[in-house]
């Protein structure tokens, strides 16, 4: 579905990582993981096709062609209302969707009670769900989440695994960073680690070393 080949990148005369290669399959959770400055959110923008790599190629292969990428600017418009926003999204991606469909989204992350609020009103955290329900809107193959649950209370956070896992179930293939790393490592299937410019693990979570584990706790 989505494929690393020999994927590097330089900042001006800095190397970033050099030499990323893997696949990511339907219906996987991986968890990406990495020091700070370790190249994570670059790596997940040349994954979405945003950023070219400066040496080798990312390539999608999935059916539908939807990527949704979920950085750290929530990309809601202030003087719209969560569902203008919504409506604003779908027609932008051309989709058919009707208003009850918008709204059975926003019901989903827990806005269906604030539809009609301006999203300039909604705090950090119903800010990022309202962000997630434009991604959630295009059902997309692959989704690409870095710290997706930055400002999110617990309710919220338990809201953001149970659509992880409905995105696993429906085939979709999920790549995410964390700030809670212990947490997120028993969400997903695989684990990747970035150190010193490399790959340095590719396998189940449960293989990293606890010192691994917590040192990129406390540096994510």
């Amino acid at each position: 579905m989505l494929e690393l080949d020999r994927v590097a990148h330089l900042y001006g005369h800095t190397l970033v990582f050099r030499d990323i290669s893997c696949t990511f399959g339907a219906g996987s959770i991986t968890l990406l993981l990495g020091g700070n400055g370790a190249g994570k959110s670059t790596l997940l923008r040349i994954m979405a096709g945003l950023t070219r790599p400066s040496f080798g190629a990312a390539r999608f292969t999935g059916k539908s062609g939807k990527i949704g990428h979920l950085a750290h600017s929530t990309f809601v418009y202030p003087a719209l209302t969560a569902l203008e926003n919504l409506t604003f999204w779908r027609e932008a991606h051309c989709l058919s969707m009707t208003k009850e469909g918008l709204l059975s989204i926003l019901g989903r992350v827990g806005l269906a009670a604030r539809a009609h609020d301006r999203a300039g009103t909604f705090s950090r955290g119903m800010a990022q769900r309202l962000n997630l329900a434009r991604i959630l809107l295009l059902e997309p193959d692959v989704l690409l989440l870095d710290e997706p649950d930055t400002g999110l209370d617990a309710a919220s956070q338990a809201l953001l695994r149970r659509e992880l896992l409905e995105a696993r179930r429906r085939g979709a293939c999920v790549v995410l960073t964390s700030h809670d790393i212990a947490r997120d490592a028993q969400l997903a299937d695989r684990a990747l680690l970035l150190e010193k410019g490399r790959l340095a693990h590719d396998g189940p979570p449960s293989r990293l070393s606890p010192p691994d584990v917590a040192e990129q706790a406390c540096c994510a």
